[in-house]
């Protein structure tokens, strides 16, 4: 009996390892570079707050020395708008597969902090559901 329940508790944790690592990434295999379908698609918003105690043209030299504009976005990834908000800094939304996540969060690591703060924001589009309970309802 208590060697089956080992086993069985072995087996949950390998079974909830499969599902949380796909392995490529964890081995250090180039991300993937799946294309965003209406099954798999999310949307990200990403705030991208300036450091105002340091000026733009140092920000600037920081972006282009960590290599900022060559990484982001990653190929593939559809950028759905691109704003600066005064005083904050900029806000970016970008629409890729789910599978995706991870890559585009380490591309900002990598790239985009010292001389931005970001704030991520998942999301997924409501737009047909929305409108389409609108629609019923004034019916």
């Amino acid at each position: 009996m208590r060697r089956s329940k080992a086993l069985l508790t072995a087996a949950l944790v390998l079974a909830s390892a499969a599902m949380f690592n796909t392995g490529s990434e964890a081995q250090g295999v180039p991300p993937s570079t799946a294309m965003a379908t209406p099954d798999n698609a999310i949307l990200l918003t990403v705030f991208f707050k300036h450091d105002q105690s340091r000026p733009l043209s140092e920000l600037n030299a920081q972006l282009d020395k960590q290599g900022f504009y060559k990484a982001f976005p990653p190929d593939g990834v559809e950028v759905v708008s691109w704003y600066v908000m005064m005083g904050i800094g900029q806000v970016v939304t970008l629409r890729l597969p789910a599978s995706r996540l991870r890559e585009v969060n380490r591309v900002l690591e990598d790239t985009a902090w010292g001389s931005y703060r970001t704030e991520f924001y998942p999301t997924y589009d409501y737009r047909a559901v929305g409108l389409a309970s609108h629609e019923k309802a004034t019916k």
